[in-house]
């Protein structure tokens, strides 16, 4: 199975991407986290980029807030998925990362998911290598129901509660 890369910008990250690592976990899927920052070790942040398909990644996740250029320096290196995540911080609340994460030039896509987005970052990671890991579309399945499953059992919890 390919691996997922997990890169942050900061270990301030590591938060939103702990959640990530846990989902990856969940679904046995093998990653590798880093720490590269875009500006302060652009060299080996492009390093790894441009050695990831070799190395036996097949999705690549970045985390970063403020600037966030990690997921677009990493795309510009890469032919593999790169999926980002916008970063929270106390100046603008991580619209200043998700605006820096979503808008990439054409012809160097990033999917962007929500701000401090880690859970479905590593979903979407699993959905991609799921296209040639038939277990992993199995499990991907299973999760979804027990997902529906616990909904429904709120909706009952609450109709019990409110509708007498």
């Amino acid at each position: 199975m390919k691996k997922v890369g997990i890169i942050m910008g900061s270990d301030s990250d590591l938060p939103v991407l702990e959640k990530a690592i846990a989902v990856l976990q969940s679904f046995g899927g093998p990653h590798e986290v880093h720490v590269y920052s875009a500006h302060r070790t652009a060299e080996e942040a492009r390093s790894f980029a441009r050695g990831a398909a070799s190395a036996g990644f097949g999705v690549l996740i970045a985390a970063a807030g403020m600037a966030a250029h990690l997921a677009g320096a990493l795309a510009a290196n890469t032919v593999l998925p790169v999926i980002g995540i916008p970063c929270s911080s106390a100046a603008f609340n991580g619209m200043d990362a998700l605006l820096s994460t979503v808008m990439m030039p054409s012809g160097i896509p990033v999917a962007t998911v929500a701000v401090d987005g880690g859970v479905n970052a590593a979903l979407l990671s699993v959905q991609i290598l799921a296209l040639s890991e038939p277990e992993l579309t199995k499990k991907l399945t299973e999760k979804r129901e027990q997902d529906a499953k616990k909904v429904l059992e709120k909706d009952k919890a609450i109709f019990e509660k409110y509708n007498h």
